[in-house]
């Protein structure tokens, strides 16, 4: 993330990602064509554990791997928990212009006689190319397929270092990459596209592991996408191995998600602001597996902030699905570390088996702090596993009257598996009434109720924790815990919530 976008407190977070940027649950039939298999690879998502002052809870932000508006990595430590990619330490060793100017021709790419668009450029890149693309307006709806770089030279496709972001506006997709890997794609901004902002499949290839994998995706802003539908602002159909780092997402489509994934597996979600959104900000089915949610503020984000599993059509999933054994719409999807503010509830285990919420800040959910669902069941032909062995530790909900059940629980679920453990509950409207309303599925252990977190300014948007916090030092260690909201390493004890405290 570019030192503009490392906010010390969440409450700067969309201001400054503002003035960086200047000038659920149906089958999703658009856009799914390809499978991914589910076989992790050298050099798939990390998160680091590099070493924070864990009690002062005023660092800056974790970052993602490149400057804005260029490319390589020149941070030689990330903030505790933040990614390391491949692009980390890498500078192309070419580059292919894009301009308002210019003309898709043989020979088009020089700084004086560039290309006209973002996908004639990046169909023509090689390893170790930057696809430069000058501010301006382009028209959407560019296909791009069987790019790939090496993890030693990727292409990069993005915005030109010291201009403002390039657009790309209108078209069916603002454009579609397919079969593609080692690719970043950064500094863009999508807007007005009627189906997807961007769309990201594996061209049909429904059991490679290798058909797209390895990309990072950052500093992008992705608005205004759809006709009020079920479309995305960022379309995922069997990628494996990739990144989405500190980029914006609002009004996806109305029916839709700002990250939509259908059988992804082993990716990072990092660092990003989601918020005026309409069903969900980030959804995770068809077989997603090993997704880590990290350092996000969603806002107004819709039905479901994350939706962790869903109901997809039985011919998308990725891999395929088996007949012999037990199948799932997700699995170990890990929300870790977040801030939710409003929205009709932050998260969802729909059909999610071994997932884990923890360490997030909840703030004034609508309806619920969290549903238990079972969307896709099994049939003759095929077994679904049910939502079942997921885990709720460490979160601080602080709500009000708006909940009248905090955890909704449909049928067909396994509540009975999971864990729920070492939360603060507080009602700010009426702390006597901090119980969670409606009870919960299994008894909890270790929890608080009714004892004020102390945030340093909830009506501003600040839950880093003041001193004398009751939620400092007591949460439940896991092994998922990384690096807060600012990129402090928690403490051992850890705190309760998204952000380490300081120690009284």
């Amino acid at each position: 993330m570019p030192a503009c976008l490392a906010p010390a407190s969440i409450v700067t977070l969309a201001l400054l990602r503002t003035a960086c940027r200047g000038g659920g649950g149906d089958a999703d039939p658009v856009g799914e064509t390809g499978e991914g298999s589910d076989t992790s690879g050298a050099g798939g998502p990390t998160t680091s554990t590099s070493t924070s002052d864990p009690g002062t809870g005023d660092s800056t932000a974790a970052d993602s791997d490149a400057d804005d508006t260029t490319t390589g990595d020149p941070d030689p430590e990330p903030a505790c928990g933040a990614p390391r990619t491949f692009e980390h330490g890498k500078v192309p060793s070419a580059e292919i212009h894009v301009s308002t100017s210019g003309t898709n021709e043989a020979g088009c790419g020089e700084p004086a006689s560039p290309c006209a668009s973002l996908a004639y450029a990046a169909n023509l890149a090689v390893p170790g190319t930057a696809v430069v693309v000058h501010a301006g307006t382009y028209d959407g709806g560019g296909f791009i397929s069987d790019v790939s770089g090496t993890e030693d030279e990727p292409i990069w496709i993005g915005g030109a270092a010291g201009e403002e972001r390039p657009i790309i506006d209108g078209g069916g997709q603002g454009f579609q990459l397919s079969r593609a890997r080692y690719v970043v794609v950064h500094d863009i901004e999508v807007r007005n596209s009627t189906q997807n902002g961007i769309n990201v499949d594996d061209g049909g290839a429904y059991d490679d592991p290798d058909a797209t994998r390895f990309l990072v995706f950052r500093d992008l802003y992705i608005h205004d996408i759809g006709t009020g539908g079920n479309q995305d602002c960022l379309k995922l159909s069997g990628v494996d191995d990739y990144w989405v780092l500190s980029s914006e997402f609002t009004r996806c489509g109305g029916g839709g998600s700002a990250v939509d994934h259908v059988g992804c597996h082993h990716g990072v979600i990092y660092g990003n602001h989601f918020h005026e959104l309409g069903s969900n900000a980030i959804q995770c089915k068809g077989g997603a597996d090993d997704i880590e949610i990290r350092a996000n503020l969603f806002e107004d984000a819709g039905q479901r902030g994350v939706n962790m599993g869903g109901s997809t059509g039985f011919e998308f999933f990725r891999p395929s699905l088996s007949a012999d054994s037990p199948n799932f719409e997700a699995r170990d999807i890990r929300v870790i570390a977040n801030v939710f503010r409003r929205g009709v509830t932050p998260f969802a285990f729909v059909g999610c088996v071994d997932c884990v919420a923890a360490n997030n800040v909840i703030d004034s959910p609508t309806n619920w702090v969290t549903r238990i669902l079972q969307e896709t069941v099994s049939t003759g032909t095929y077994a679904f596993l049910p939502a079942s062995d997921g885990r709720f530790v460490n979160n601080i909900v602080y709500f009000d009257g708006q909940v009248g059940t905090a955890f909704n629980v449909g049928a067909g679920t396994d509540p009975d598996s999971f864990i729920i453990a070492n939360n603060l509950w507080y009602r700010h409207d009426a702390p006597a009434q901090s119980d969670p309303p409606g009870g919960l599925p299994v008894p909890e252990s270790d929890g608080i109720a009714g004892d004020d977190p102390l945030f340093i300014d909830a009506g501003g948007g600040n839950f880093m924790l003041g001193r004398g916090s009751p939620a400092i030092g007591a949460g439940l260690p896991h092994a998922e815990l990384g690096g807060d909201m600012n990129g402090v390493c928690f403490a051992d004890p850890p705190s309760i919530g998204a952000y380490e405290g300081a120690p009284s």
